[in-house]
């Protein structure tokens, strides 16, 4: 499950500082630092062959009950009916400097996830308009090697090359959630 995640505009991270600040152009008001579920953040959506950086608050409203859907479980978000059509239709990414998750054996210990040696990381994602509102939920996978020891899940990390292939093909989204996500580093946070 990933339930928060960092989201920087340092100098030094040119990549996500000017998704933030074109979002910021717009006059969208955003979260920036440690992110939480219900804040809004910058998503990339492709709107007319465009990728672009929108505002979009994070968690699907629970339907069932009071809360909010922050995850989606890839292995069945083709078939449930919260997901099925924004998987169809309405994917997205989230651009972030890492995520976070906590050891639960022995004192609980944060850490922060990176792909190697890069200063972004981006999650597949998934968003719906619900009152007029737009918000997104991050798609999980079984954790793969790099994160297994510290949580079973993570996120759907997608490579650059795979950023279009998500955006544009539904059929390279179901690809992209069937092979192994990439082996991450993790530091104490």
């Amino acid at each position: 499950m990933c339930g928060r995640y960092v989201l920087f505009s340092d100098p030094e991270m040119a990549e996500i500082r000017e998704i933030i600040e074109e979002v910021q152009r717009k006059h969208q008001e955003i979260k920036t630092g440690e992110i939480f579920p219900t804040n809004k953040v910058p998503v990339l959506i492709q709107e007319d062959g465009k990728i672009t950086p929108e505002a979009v608050k994070w968690g699907f409203p629970n339907i069932h009950n009071k809360g909010t859907v922050i995850n989606a479980r890839a292995e069945t978000a083709p078939e449930k009916p919260m997901f099925r059509r924004s998987l169809e239709t309405k994917r997205c990414i989230i651009p972030s400097c890492g995520f976070f998750e906590w050891s639960h054996s022995g004192t609980k210990t944060k850490y922060q996830f990176n792909l190697p040696e890069k200063e972004a990381l981006y999650m597949a994602g998934l968003y719906n308009d619900f009152n007029g509102e737009r918000r997104f939920t991050i798609l999980t996978t079984a954790a793969n090697q790099s994160i297994a020891d510290i949580h079973n899940r993570m996120p759907v990390v997608l490579t650059h090359i795979e950023i279009d292939q998500w955006l544009e093909s539904y059929q390279g989204a179901l690809d992209i959630l069937q092979t192994d996500r990439p082996k991450l580093v993790k530091r104490l946070a």
